[in-house]
């Protein structure tokens, strides 16, 4: 026979049959669904969180006082650390002379900003930077100017702002040269910033961008730890440069030969790594629960197959007196225990994906698929059928025709 008569054969078994198809099919939805579903998510959020890397520029890494990138807090042992300074940005800024920039910047958060009688939610956010944090940030003036250097020496009462907060503010003006309150503090606005890509669906243009003297003006300059972003020159360069910051922060802030770092390096790696510690977890426990249910799912194929070889025992005989070889029945019914796990793989697919991507829209995270798992998963499906179904299929394929003929 040829295998388009036995695949042929086999859909015609099984359409005979919808209802208890359905049903066998059923458990392989669930099993193929539990995983899909959730790779999806982790996925759309795994693409969301590599894109949100571009906040940081490249060939860029950040240097803060606590390690609290997924917003848990500061951990217990290092609660008690010192706040880094500007001046220790400063120093830090003159030792590493392998860096291209070394910013500094503080944020405040939640403030309004008014321009006579308009005002913005209270929702923005001020960022206090020096002039090298400008290009860490990857923030370019649009329209307007730039800091410059006296601008932060002598605490200057201007601000560099995005789109959102001029299509406020000024909906049919320049908002260059205008005089706005940033959480009460007359600011004058010198340049607009190009717009910035969207994280987990949420704008990063929400912000307020002024000289870092300024903004501890404002908001006070002890109790307040700073950031600091380097950049490297070259892509080449860049473990180097960790390397040699995280040498001079140990000296700049007298850390002891031996004793660990008062300081946390957040980079690229960093955060792949941690998003890797907490979905490596979920992976592996989705895979657990996936492969239990398709386990159960092939119990209940072989069990299928089983009855439906002693349904069909009289169909056998007289194929096999036609002269039928035993492997044309083997293949039959192994075809259509595949073929059950295909369609209920397919299936779970289908639905895993739609509710995977809906759940993680909820997130405002991007659309994703999956494909490594929707592989991995069609693969399991075809195991779990070559599996299962041998044993039937030997059984039918093994009848004697005789005896199978002589069955009623």
């Amino acid at each position: 026979m040829k295998i388009n008569q036995i695949l042929a054969i086999s859909l015609q078994s099984l359409k005979s049959n919808r209802l208890r198809t359905f049903l066998t099919i059923l458990g392989v939805v669930v099993g193929i669904f539990s995983i899909i579903v959730i790779m999806t998510i982790l996925s759309m959020l795994q693409n969301s969180i590599d894109e949100g890397l571009s906040s940081l520029s490249k060939n860029t890494f950040q240097i803060q006082k606590h390690d609290n990138v997924f917003g848990g807090g500061p951990q217990m042992r290092d609660r008690n650390r010192k706040d880094i300074t500007i001046e220790e940005g400063e120093r830090l800024r003159d030792m590493l002379t392998q860096a291209k920039y070394v910013g500094v910047e503080q944020w405040q958060f939640g403030i309004v900003v008014k321009y006579g009688n308009k005002e913005t939610n209270p929702n923005i956010s001020v960022a206090g930077v020096n002039t090298d944090a400008m290009k860490t940030n990857d923030w370019n003036v649009e329209e307007g100017r730039d800091f410059r250097e006296s601008d932060i020496t002598h605490s200057a009462n201007v601000c560099l702002i995005f789109h959102p907060i001029a299509e406020k503010l000024f909906p049919n003006s320049n908002p260059i040269g205008k005089e706005i309150r940033v959480d009460g503090r007359a600011m004058r606005v010198i340049g607009l910033i190009e717009p910035q890509t969207a994280l987990f669906g949420q704008s990063r243009d929400n912000y307020v961008i002024v000289p870092i003297t300024t903004w501890q003006s404002m908001y006070g300059k002890y109790g307040r730890s700073v950031n600091l972003t380097v950049m490297s020159q070259s892509k080449e360069d860049y473990n180097q440069v960790i390397e040699a910051a995280t040498g001079y922060m140990r000296t700049i802030r007298k850390v002891a030969p031996g004793e660990p770092n008062d300081f946390y390096i957040f980079s690229n790696e960093s955060m792949i790594e941690q998003t890797d510690q907490i979905t490596g977890p979920i992976k592996l426990i989705a895979l657990a629960i996936s492969l239990i249910a398709l386990i159960a799912a092939g119990v209940g194929i072989m069990n299928i197959m089983l009855v439906s070889v002693t349904e069909r025992t009289r169909e056998i005989g007289i194929r096999k007196a036609l002269g039928a070889r035993k492997l044309w029945i083997l293949i039959q019914f192994l075809f259509e225990a595949i073929i059950l796990c295909l369609l209920g793989g397919i299936l779970g697919i289908i639905i895993g994906v739609s509710i995977g991507n809906f759940a993680g829209s909820l997130l405002n995270a991007q659309t994703a698929i999956p494909w490594d798992w929707v592989f991995i998963g069609l693969t399991m499906c075809v195991a779990v059928g070559v599996i299962f179904g041998t044993y039937p299929a030997y059984k039918a394929s093994n009848l004697d025709p005789i005896e199978a003929l002589r069955y009623e």
